[in-house]
């Protein structure tokens, strides 16, 4: 099973590295330098909304359906068309709820217009992770590994087109760029379901009320917590445009910054992907999990330190490569929002651990104090600081909850930590904060050979299980 982990690992990050940069940096990122801060904070804040309730769409039935099917996979056929039905009536209260809120929050009409096409988008993305979770519990990584970089490609094609290829259609808006997304989810929500029905039989349709109300009463634990680690990751934008004098320019700033940490916890959640249905695989089974466990931390943890590290000490340089205003302004968030990156990662890996194992009382106590602490952050950091106290309030909500995940957890597995594995860390975390530290960077070739060089210490320090991937490698090979 570690074998199968860090194979497809390593073929998930081979298509998401050539895929989803371009799709962040060149597209995304091309499309706020030309609409400007304050029309791209406006959308940043609304797209940021849009998440907040998109559980409403899902209500658990995605992590559900992951851990039962790769429990118990001759369930998927029975139960695919019951669950599609139930995902058009959770659609209405989606709306519904979502557009009651934003009415209270005072937006303008034509801010309501692009809030109904995202969630209208969140509807496609939330089917097309639906399809996804089959393919996570069938252990169908490759498939999965195709469909997850799909909407991304086709942003590329079509947005790239209009961008960067003479045209006669005037000056590109944030509202193109809104119905470009919905056009590249829905190709890839149906693309999604032709894979899936080839695995299974023709679903049919029929709501079961009986059925709907078993089903919600398990997921509704998943539901909650997705809910909770929602409103606390997701509400910095909003806050930022709502309650400080200068709010969509600032929202605008945090959008900068928060892209490349958007873009590096994408690559994080590749592990959640596989390590969900792995773990909730092997518990069944009751297979040991920690090897699994062990060896990804030691790969997303130790990777995070050193994007985090490298970040902080290089922020204006590598916002300068992608941006061409208000460098200087987002640039303080930046640092702060990225060191909130290792964090993030602990929570990937803790918190998939111990969502597989069941333990979600816990996570869903953590997850309130989790909203308690950020909310109150933000309102004491945001009227004055910006989007730079928005950043440090998730610095800090991310780190406590990762820290007391990880002790759970450690309890859980009843893990002796070492002398020589906490070592690991600690040098190798000393090791970047001096490289970056003392060497600055000012051309790409230098910011290259840096990060090669905290990769090669992350070898020497063990924390890249060079062993297991070559293993893996060869027996990908036979």
């Amino acid at each position: 099973m570690q074998r199968k982990f860090i194979s497809n690992l390593a073929l998930m990050m081979v298509l998401n590295i050539i895929i989803k940069p371009i799709a962040i940096f060149g597209i995304d990122a091309t499309v706020q330098n030309q609409v400007g801060a304050a029309d791209y904070g406006i959308y940043f804040s609304l797209l940021n909304f849009s998440f907040l309730f998109n559980i409403l769409l899902d209500l658990g039935i995605n992590n559900f359906t992951t851990k039962h099917i790769a429990q118990y996979p001759i369930l998927a056929s029975k139960y695919l068309g019951k669950l599609m039905s139930v995902r058009f009536v959770l659609l209405l209260f989606y709306f519904v709820f979502s557009y009651s809120i934003a009415l209270l929050l005072g937006w303008t009409k034509y801010e309501l217009y692009l809030l109904g096409i995202l969630l209208f988008n969140q509807f496609l993305v939330t089917m097309i992770a639906f399809a996804r979770s089959h393919f996570g519990g069938f252990l169908m990584f490759k498939t999965d590994a195709v469909i997850g970089i799909l909407d991304r490609l086709l942003l590329i094609i079509i947005a790239g087109s209009i961008l960067f290829i003479p045209n006669s259609l005037g000056k590109f808006t944030i509202e193109w760029f809104i119905w470009i997304q919905t056009i590249c989810y829905g190709i890839t929500a149906i693309a999604s379901f032709v894979f899936l029905y080839k695995r299974l039989e023709r679903p049919r349709f029929n709501y079961q009320h009986g059925f709907t109300m078993v089903i919600l009463r398990q997921s509704i634990p998943y539901a909650l917590l997705i809910l909770l680690m929602m409103i606390y990751t997701r509400t910095d934008s909003v806050m930022i445009e709502r309650i400080h004098p200068n709010g969509a320019r600032e929202a605008g700033y945090y959008a900068q910054g928060f892209r490349l940490l958007n873009a590096f916890f994408m690559f994080a959640m590749l592990f959640s992907n596989l390590l969900y249905p792995i773990f909730s695989n092997m518990l069944n089974k009751q297979e040991d999990p920690r090897p699994v466990f062990l060896s990804a931390s030691k790969l997303l943890m130790g990777g995070s330190i050193l994007i985090a590290a490298f970040c902080f000490f290089n922020g204006e340089y590598i916002l300068s490569l992608i941006y061409r205003e208000d460098i200087t302004e987002a640039a303080t968030s930046f640092k702060w929002i990225l060191l909130s990156f290792i964090g993030m990662s602990g929570i990937i890996i803790f918190g998939t651990f111990l969502t597989a194992k069941g333990d979600l009382r816990f996570l869903n106590i953590l997850s309130i104090g989790g909203i308690v602490l950020n909310f109150g952050l933000n309102y004491a950091l945001i009227p004055t600081y910006g989007a730079e106290g928005a950043a440090i309030a998730t610095l800090g909500t991310q780190s406590l909850i990762a820290l007391l995940q990880l002790i759970r957890c450690v309890q859980i597995l009843h893990l002796k930590p070492k002398p020589v594995e906490l070592m690991r860390y600690i040098l190798f975390t000393l090791f970047v904060v001096f490289l970056y530290y003392y060497i600055t960077v000012d051309s790409v070739l230098l910011l290259v050979v840096l990060l090669l060089a905290g990769g090669f210490g992350m070898m020497l320090s063990g924390l890249i299980p060079v062993r297991a991937l070559l293993v893996a490698i060869r027996k990908q090979g036979k």
